[in-house]
């Protein structure tokens, strides 16, 4: 989790940092919302910020390669999002952190790593204090990393494309409520963090 020398990213190497950030501020999302013991972690340091990295070889396993798995499409302009998704015993949708992102691979001017970067640990210092994070999830409270894509790759021309299958969460049948987190808005790289929970008027599923 060193940070990069401060230099100017060549082609796919904005990606390549995007990925790495978003398996920080993944693990980070999982870590404050208490569903795992605090010895499943340990600190670390990223991009010159404390930060949180799974010791479980599974749950570091499961982040790291599901987020390391986007890196193709994420380089060729296919991934719309990226969201964190806490569900109940019965396959209901209690939570969605959405990571909203857009890369622009054909940017020619300069930018260099550390000013990326720091725009990055801004989103990392927001998630530490950003209350919403401390809800208690119920007991039987499960969570996946879920990916929504421009176009959905082609399975038969990517190992990677194998890796990711549809998803079997029930969807909301009304509108979320939005609470935004975190944004930039600049070249060659645009992020929305922002929470989704079902509104009050989401009918409640059957007991």
């Amino acid at each position: 989790m060193d940070s990069r020398e401060n230099k100017v990213p060549p082609k796919g190497e904005i990606a390549q940092i995007l990925v790495e950030f978003l398996e920080v501020a993944i693990t980070s999302i999982v870590f404050l919302k208490g569903i795992y013991p605090s010895g499943a972690f340990e600190r670390r340091r990223y991009t010159n910020a404390v930060v949180q990295k799974a010791r479980h070889p599974e749950l570091q396993d499961y982040i790291h390669s599901t987020v390391s798995g986007l890196l193709p499409f994420v380089q060729k302009g296919l991934v719309d999002r990226v969201a964190v998704i806490f569900f109940n015993g019965d396959n209901v949708q209690l939570e969605r952190f959405i990571f909203k992102l857009t890369v622009n691979q054909s940017y020619e001017s300069k930018v260099e790593n550390s000013n990326l970067e720091f725009a990055l640990r801004a989103f990392l210092i927001k998630l530490s204090v950003f209350e919403p994070l401390t809800k208690v999830l119920p007991p039987d409270c499960k969570w996946e990393i879920t990916a929504y894509f421009q176009t959905l790759p082609s399975s038969g021309t990517s190992k990677d494309a194998k890796s990711w299958i549809p998803t079997d969460t029930k969807q909301w049948q009304q509108p979320p409520v939005i609470t935004p987190i975190k944004s930039m808005n600049s070249q060659p790289l645009s992020l929305q963090l922002y929470l989704e929970h079902p509104s009050l008027s989401e009918p409640k599923p059957c007991e």
